[in-house]
């Protein structure tokens, strides 16, 4: 899970991770999609995405084409959700803690309220 990690570490590799997502595509169109990146720069990211394991890649004629493996990110997501679900368990806990610690809040203070205008009665009298 480490090498899946330090692949995705890299905002430029998390990005071509994202392009192969939905399809299956050609170096040349990956490279097209990042056009302020080096080809050699591509393959070496797309590299470090296989040995990861999370992108797979075949050759037709002079072409490789590369696909993300997404059953590959299974593991992590299960490992995620239950690291993210312990935090915030922990997290409650502490926010619970410290409320008890601090006791109960103290009330608010209520603001003045405006003296009432004394109603006339019908006849004009107060």
């Amino acid at each position: 899970m480490s090498a899946v990690l330090q692949a995705l570490a890299t905002p430029r590799r998390r990005e071509i991770l994202r392009v192969v997502w939905s399809r299956e595509l050609a170096h040349a169109d990956i490279h097209r999609a990042f056009p302020d990146v080096t080809k050699g720069a591509i393959s070496h990211h797309l590299k470090v995405l296989s040995e990861a394991g999370l992108v797979e890649s075949r050759w037709e004629g002079n072409h490789r084409y590369f696909r993300a493996r997404k059953d590959e990110l299974g593991s992590l997501c299960a490992w995620l959700e239950e690291m993210w679900s312990s935090a915030l368990g922990r997290l409650a806990v502490a926010a619970e803690l410290e409320a008890a610690r601090r006791g109960p809040r103290p009330g608010r203070k209520r603001k003045a309220r405006p003296a009432r205008r004394a109603s006339r009665r019908k006849d004009g009298k107060r």
